[in-house]
């Protein structure tokens, strides 16, 4: 079993910058990839980026959010994070970290572990 703690949402204006903390407790963190999703109101969870376990953790990213968002990790801390920079409000949501046994993935049902996400509103 693995819980997952997010934290760092909040409030910024368009263009601005945040850093979204997932921490973890249970079984060896660095054993499992670890993935980010969000979720608008009135739309699906959708995949934004994921990062593998094993070292040199390879990364992936959504379209929308390349160039702007890096995912990372920092297993001694048992923690991944994702620097979100030049938002858009149109990131604005509930950003939700997950994680899994084996591969990264961008499939949401590949997911076993589920954090209880953190608001993230952008202001235009």
């Amino acid at each position: 079993q693995v819980q997952l703690v997010e934290s760092g949402g909040g409030l910024v204006q368009a263009g601005g910058s945040l850093r979204l903390s997932c921490a973890a407790s249970g079984r060896t963190f660095g054993n499992y990839a670890v993935g980010w999703f969000r979720q608008a109101p009135g739309k699906e969870r959708e995949f934004v980026a994921a990062i593998s376990w094993m070292l040199g953790s390879s990364t992936s990213y959504t379209d929308s959010v390349k160039g702007r968002f890096t995912i990372s990790r920092d297993n001694a801390k048992s923690t991944a994070y994702l620097q979100m920079n030049s938002l858009k409000p149109e990131d604005a949501a509930v950003y939700y970290c997950a994680a899994k046994w084996g591969p990264a993935s961008g499939r949401r049902r590949d997911f076993d572990y589920w954090g209880q996400g953190t608001q993230v509103t952008v202001s235009s």
